[in-house]
């Protein structure tokens, strides 16, 4: 489904994607995990078209994106949820979640979306009319999480949405992305909290200063001893 093959990205003269090459297949899971710093925001905004790669591509559904922009990416299903959440904290619940059916195609589904929103997310029903900036982290995260939804993603981009969570609600929040993945959405993860997104994963990704230094299927991620001692603490 997304294919990304040799992208180098700058900040300036700074260079912070080397030659990242991966693939995500359709309904799959995939993670990539690494420390904070290595590169994971920045290859998520490449992919999105928020910054452009220097050099590389980027196909999504057998077609080449880098040269788009954000918006049109959007339109062709390929969504992101931002680290930090970056929900619009003024407006009602409804109205973050009305936010992410702006397209043509999403906005004539807006009215379906929303139920599936509401029942993937019931406490999103009951303050839909409350300011989204008086949500607790987990329901902000949740929101979205929904405001993406509303885009009808065929693959939706999550970074880091566990952060800043505590223990039990990050529990719940992977629980919901596995019910989304299972509903037919494939996931592209990005995550420090490593055990529990290779656990949850088909595939992982290590990236560690812009490189892929590893990948191959999460279970058998979980059994390298590098993993286990770099990541894990094991």
């Amino acid at each position: 489904m997304l294919k990304i093959s040799k992208v180098n990205s700058h900040y300036g003269d700074v260079q912070i994607l080397h030659d990242v090459t991966l693939e995500v297949r359709e309904q799959e899971i995939v993670t990539i995990v690494g420390a904070n710093g290595a590169g994971k925001t920045t290859l998520l905004k490449t992919v999105v078209g928020i910054l452009c790669p220097t050099s590389g591509e980027i196909q999504f559904l057998g077609e080449r994106i880098d040269h788009l922009y954000p918006h049109q990416i959007v339109d062709k299903g390929l969504v992101r949820i931002p680290e930090g959440r970056k929900i619009f904290p003024s407006l009602s619940v409804l109205e973050n979640l009305e936010l992410g059916s702006y397209l043509p195609k999403p906005k004539a589904r807006r009215s379906e979306s929303l139920e599936k929103v509401f029942s993937l997310f019931p406490v999103l029903k009951e303050r839909s009319q409350q300011l989204a900036g008086t949500l607790s982290g987990g329901e902000q995260q949740m929101l979205a999480i929904g405001r993406g939804l509303m885009s009808l993603p065929h693959l939706l981009m999550l970074d880091e949405p566990s952060l800043g969570l505590a223990p039990l609600l990050v529990r719940d929040i992977f629980r919901k992305v596995r019910e989304i993945n299972q509903d037919g959405t494939t996931i592209l993860l990005v995550e420090q909290n490593v055990f529990n997104a290779l656990e949850m994963a088909h595939e992982g990704y290590v990236l560690e200063n812009g490189r892929i230094v590893l990948n191959g299927k999460s279970q058998d991620l979980l059994g390298n001893d590098y993993i286990k001692e770099a990541y894990l603490g094991i």
